[in-house]
């Protein structure tokens, strides 16, 4: 088969109930349509105490170019799709999913993610970062992107944060945001806002054994001798720093440490861990499982 560009490239993502016959129809239905399947990847949830029984695939594959469009691409899956009870939806792989930063005064993820994304490593498009704080509106200016600074001010109620949602919301509708990340933004959404992000929200906190709150973490750990630190990041929900984890790494360290390095390494564990859940969630490898995801790397 001819060499496809970018333009005709597609990725197919679907869940269903897991049982015999669902790889051979969807190849067999992408193969008789004349599309060239690059790279394909399964998972069955059927075993253990909390199996879900859910069948879950991930494929990327070329369309000949009279059916490069999402759109014939639905119909063209409406049987298959009934016959299982699939959750299948396509994705244009030449569209760069639109990113919404969000940050309060720790800038080390979001310089990361700006520095990947005007590298080429991070196929998406950034047009606006949101603050709470002005610290790094300069940032954003030396990148060309919008900052928008949305202060609450210390003791504020709970009609005012709403208020700053609603900005929050309006500005990711007018710019036809796909994706807000927290890049250690450090305000608690409401669970309404939750709700309206669900499944397009990504949070980066640290997590410790045990686990520390409240200000200074890594102070804390240090105070207490971690051994290892590290970082998590997951989907938003109204449960605080609970929701889907889509990828967690830690580093170790010992009592040479310093608080102070506990936070540069920290840090450095945060900015990888965000990244690589971004960059999952962009390409379509991240599939909700429940309370768990099942991430196709």
């Amino acid at each position: 088969m001819p060499t496809m560009s970018s333009e005709h490239e597609f990725i197919l993502t679907l869940s269903c109930r897991d049982t015999t016959g669902i790889v051979y129809a969807v190849s067999g239905l992408l193969y008789q349509a004349g599309c060239n399947i690059i790279d394909s990847q399964q998972f069955g949830d059927v075993q253990g105490d909390d199996a879900t029984g859910l069948f879950f695939m991930r494929v990327h594959f070329s369309a000949p170019p009279n059916l490069a469009d999402i759109g014939l691409l639905d119909n063209l899956f409406t049987h298959v799709r009934g016959q299982f009870g699939m959750d299948a939806r396509f994705h244009a792989v030449a569209h760069r999913p639109r990113l919404l930063l969000l940050v309060s005064q720790h800038g080390h993820c979001l310089n990361d993610l700006l520095f990947r994304w005007s590298s080429g490593q991070l196929a998406v498009e950034i047009p606006a970062i949101v603050s709470n704080h002005s610290t790094f509106a300069a940032l954003a200016a030396s990148h060309g992107i919008a900052f928008h600074h949305l202060p609450l001010p210390a003791g504020h109620d709970p009609a005012t944060k709403r208020l700053q949602e609603h900005q929050i919301a309006a500005i990711a509708e007018h710019e036809g945001i796909d994706l807000v990340v927290l890049a250690r933004y450090m305000q608690v959404l409401s669970p309404a806002f939750c709700e309206q992000l669900k499944g397009r929200a990504i949070n980066i906190h640290h997590s410790f054994l045990p686990s520390f709150k409240g200000a200074k973490p890594y102070f804390q750990a240090h105070a207490r001798g971690v051994k290892l630190i590290g970082a998590t990041a997951h989907y938003v929900t109204a449960e605080l720093d609970e929701g889907p984890i889509i990828e967690q790494d830690v580093a170790r360290v010992d009592h040479a440490n310093s608080a102070e390095d506990l936070t540069a390494a920290g840090r450095d564990v945060e900015n990888v861990v965000l990244a690589r859940a971004v960059r999952w969630h962009v390409e379509r490898r991240v599939l909700m499982n429940g309370h768990k995801t099942v991430v196709f790397r």
